[in-house]
């Protein structure tokens, strides 16, 4: 397996990230989402390497020329996108990645003090009942408090937070956390409609756009396998989002990639399983490798198994994107949230299996989606279940 090779993208302009919202009635509003999907960085990227080298676009998106690492557009190459994250830059130049809370991981604020705790998953079938519902799985992941609280928004781990998460630990530190008020803030555009022959202004057509504008030195971590370095572009810029804002690239030389300890992993015969992108499955919220033996939900994959016994999945989000070799929408798919947390007991796999998986990703083998594999899609962490 070849090595990671790291970029930061850092806007020069405002950002719009569309998603599947649609709009455009008079007087409508318009979101760009924060964390876009993998597929906008490898569009991004693959684009560029293109015209890097000199290779004609039109061609390539007919299929008539096949780029050595890209492949083409129905057969990609060895090129995939492995990592895609909100991040930031140092004085000293270095790259912090910063990430959602997964769906395991409340924030909870006292005294002025910023708190996390872990989701513990138990039965809910003590004192001599049942609780009803449709969750199919063993256990379920409860937060149990002896005062109610709402959970505090609008907060980010840092990579010091995150590496402790994957540890098992609960982030309880200053270090441990980011504001989102201080990585970016949101900028209303106004726009007119226009009128596709004539190319001019239509009557009635006006709509508002929030925009993501960046911090200084705010911006996206993006990690890519299956291709040498000298390969991928480190200097000038790509166009990102829909409207092909210009973002600068820059080299990233080291970066302490957060990650659990997988002998200790292996010997406590339990994990948990978090999306570190959007999960595109054949089963829905269930990931693959996932199937069902005399009612348990096993999994087995890139000789790795275990048994399926909690999940904590928010609600599914619709994938989709515009191809650009064929000038048309892709196809939309559900998919599981990025952060999506999946508890494994039972487990069978040494530190070795466990690396293979994360390099893999949620595929088989064969991939039976080489297009979305590529693009970053069913990436995931492995983190220890304390």
């Amino acid at each position: 397996m070849s090595q990671t090779v790291y970029r930061f993208l850092e806007p020069v302009d405002v950002l719009f990230f569309r998603g599947n919202k649609l709009f455009g009635d008079p007087g409508s509003f318009g979101e760009s989402m924060v964390l876009p999907w993998p597929s906008v960085a490898a569009g991004s990227l693959r684009s560029r390497m293109l015209v890097d080298a000199n290779i004609d676009l039109n061609r390539f998106a007919q299929g008539q020329i096949e780029h050595a690492e890209l492949g083409t557009p129905d057969r990609p190459g060895t090129f995939r996108v492995t990592a895609f994250h909100v991040a930031r830059r140092s004085a000293a130049g270095e790259a912090e990645i910063l990430v959602a809370p997964p769906a395991d991981l409340m924030i909870h604020e006292e005294n002025g003090k910023l708190s996390a705790r872990i989701l513990r998953p138990v039965p809910l079938d003590r004192g001599g009942g049942k609780l009803r519902s449709s969750y199919p799985l063993a256990v379920s992941p409860v937060l149990a408090e002896p005062v109610r609280s709402k959970p505090k928004r609008g907060y980010w781990l840092t990579q010091t937070g995150l590496q402790k998460y994957l540890k098992g630990l609960e982030p309880n530190e200053p270090e441990d956390f980011a504001r989102s008020e201080d990585l970016w803030k949101f900028d209303v555009r106004v726009g007119v409609g226009l009128n596709r022959l004539t190319r001019s202004v239509q009557e009635g057509r006006l709509f508002s756009n929030r925009a993501l504008a960046p911090h200084r030195d705010c911006g996206f971590l993006v990690g890519v396998r299956g291709v040498v370095d000298a390969k991928v572009p480190s200097s000038g810029t790509v166009r990102l989002g829909g409207d092909g804002r210009a973002a600068v690239i820059r080299k990233v030389e080291h970066l302490a990639f957060p990650e659990a300890n997988y002998q200790d992993i292996a010997r406590s015969g339990r994990c948990r399983l978090v999306l570190a992108s959007v999960g595109i499955f054949e089963r829905g919220w269930l990931p693959t490798g996932i199937s069902e033996v005399n009612g348990e939900y096993r999994f087995k994959l890139h000789d790795v198994r275990g048994r399926l016994v909690a999940a904590a999945v928010p609600r599914a989000e619709v994938i989709s994107g515009w191809d650009l070799a064929r000038e048309q929408p892709k196809s939309a798919q559900r998919g599981a949230p990025t952060g999506s947390v999946y508890w494994l007991d039972e487990l069978e796999a040494t530190a070795e299996s466990l690396k293979r998986l994360l390099d893999e990703g949620l595929w088989k083998d064969p991939c039976e989606d080489p297009l979305r594999r590529a693009e970053g899609f069913n990436r995931l962490w492995l983190a220890y279940w304390p």
